[in-house]
């Protein structure tokens, strides 16, 4: 009985090491998506970055989320994000108006860094915490970075009016 378990043991290990292993395989192409105090103090001070490219996503007015890509790498063009040419007034704009829309349902928007599949820092990401996104390197050098979900703020909207 005991060698029986030992056996069961040893394979259900082995299955999960390969698991592992195909796993990172998978996701060799996914870079990281970091909180960052360096992003915040950069768009509350609206500073402005020339080598990046800046995006918005859903309402121009109340943006779901902000990103700045570095010009060395294109975002995928399936994408819904839409290119913002960038000043520091406009950035304060977008910002104020994020952060207005955020604390009506008590949230506020942070500042996260994009980092490579190298570990280098190649954008940000400002959101509130439930507006998410992943980011997938594809072989010719763009990056798909999806758009969070179009109604970030309903979902918000809808979960408070039930309290």
């Amino acid at each position: 009985m005991r060698l029986k378990k030992i056996l069961v043991l040893s394979v259900l290990l082995l299955l999960g090491l390969n698991v592992i292993a195909c796993s990172g395989s998978l996701f060799r192409n996914y870079g990281q998506i970091l909180p960052s105090e360096e992003a915040d103090r950069d768009l509350e001070g609206n500073v402005v970055h020339p080598e990046f490219r800046y995006y918005t996503s859903g309402s121009d007015l109340y943006p779901n989320a902000l990103i700045g890509l570095h010009r060395d790498y294109s975002l995928d063009r399936e994408t819904l994000w839409k290119e913002v040419a960038m000043t520091p007034v406009k950035l304060r704009e977008i910002v104020g108006f994020m952060k207005a829309k955020a604390y009506e349902f008590r949230q506020f928007p942070h500042g996260f860094d994009l980092i490579d599949t190298g570990g280098k820092k190649i954008g940000f990401w400002y959101s509130i915490f439930t507006a998410r996104t992943f980011l997938h390197f594809e072989e010719d050098g763009t990056v798909m970075i999806l758009t969070p979900a179009l109604e970030t703020y309903e979902k918000l909207e809808n979960e408070n009016s039930k309290d």
